[in-house]
């Protein structure tokens, strides 16, 4: 039984109506939760991942399936052999950012496109250029690909993604600027003070309240 039918063998009609009003009905379900996903797919993707590189047919293929699990699964997959993402694969998760395109998909893109960026210092002026992009998901992607960097974070360019995007009306970029600036707030809360205070006439109050959220512990 291939991963895809195993995944198909264990729907549930009743977690799946929940799952999908969760995401606002954009997506359908087979009502797999996390913790059942990543047992169903354990051995698959650890058979997978012993291949040593990246099989973009199969991430490919799993996000043009209609249920959101199969997006779940790919996002799951490209954890699991993110050492193997290069420069050039940027393209490719651009692709995957663009389609099907929500929250939880972006998030799960967050962590692999800052992992090329770490260890392809090049990537930083793509990320400038994906801050000014005309979806606002990749600009969320932009803003976000530092998160869990920490005292790694490259502040400017940090900065400099942000500032494209302060003055923005969509509730995902400014919750992403917010979310940004208050995991760096954990290990820079000085900076992030600062850089609230330089720039608080144009950010929005939701950035603010977000990124402010550690900055009184």
């Amino acid at each position: 039984m291939t991963i895809i039918e195993t995944f198909l063998a264990h729907q549930n009609s009743d977690n799946a109506s929940g799952m999908k009003r969760y995401m606002k009905n954009h997506f359908e379900f087979l009502g797999i939760k996390t913790p059942e996903r990543r047992a169903l797919s354990k051995d698959f993707l650890r058979e997978k991942a012993k291949a040593g590189c990246v099989d973009w047919a199969l991430v490919e293929k799993l996000w043009a399936l209609d249920y959101r699990e199969f997006q779940y699964l790919a996002g799951d997959y490209l954890k699991k052999v993110q050492k193997w993402l290069t420069l050039a694969d940027l393209d490719r998760l651009y692709a995957l950012a663009i389609q099907k395109s929500w929250w939880d998909s972006i998030d799960f893109l967050d962590e692999d496109v800052g992992s090329i960026v770490q260890r392809f210092p090049q990537a930083k002026a793509i990320m400038l250029d994906w801050s000014q992009d005309d979806n606002f998901w990749i600009r969320r992607l932009a803003i976000d690909h530092q998160l869990g960097f920490k005292l790694e974070t490259d502040a400017d360019l940090l900065a400099a993604i942000i500032k494209n995007n302060v003055g923005s009306d969509e509730f995902f970029i400014n919750k992403a600027i917010g979310w940004s600036l208050r995991e760096y707030s954990k290990v820079a809360p000085d900076w992030v003070r600062a850089f609230i205070s330089d720039n608080q006439a144009n950010m929005a109050k939701l950035a603010i309240r977000e990124g402010s959220k550690h900055l009184d512990d």
